[in-house]
């Protein structure tokens, strides 16, 4: 039988506090996918304005990512006033 989500769950754990121990930096383990994910505001840049030159790109890039994050503080937001209505007397 499988195991439990308790199981999974301390498992989990385990293999993180692992890799964790095994690497030189915390920013080493998730410099990939903070790289990948920047990287999409310039594919996205590109794509939007394909024959800028690099600088406008970077200059593009930075604002979509702005643009993103406000997106995100707008939805926070918004949910903590959902949870804030829905907890009210």
């Amino acid at each position: 039988m499988g195991e439990t989500p308790a199981e999974r769950h301390l498992r989990a754990v385990r293999a993180g506090h692992m890799r964790a121990a095994k690497a030189p930096s915390a920013e080493s383990i998730s410099a990939p996918a903070r790289s990948a994910f920047l990287s999409s505001f310039t594919r996205k840049a590109m794509e939007l304005h394909p024959g800028a030159s690099a600088e406008e790109i970077a200059r593009i890039a930075a604002h979509l990512r702005k643009a993103h994050f406000a997106a995100l503080g707008k939805a926070s937001a918004a949910a903590r006033v959902s949870r804030r209505r829905a907890t009210a007397p």
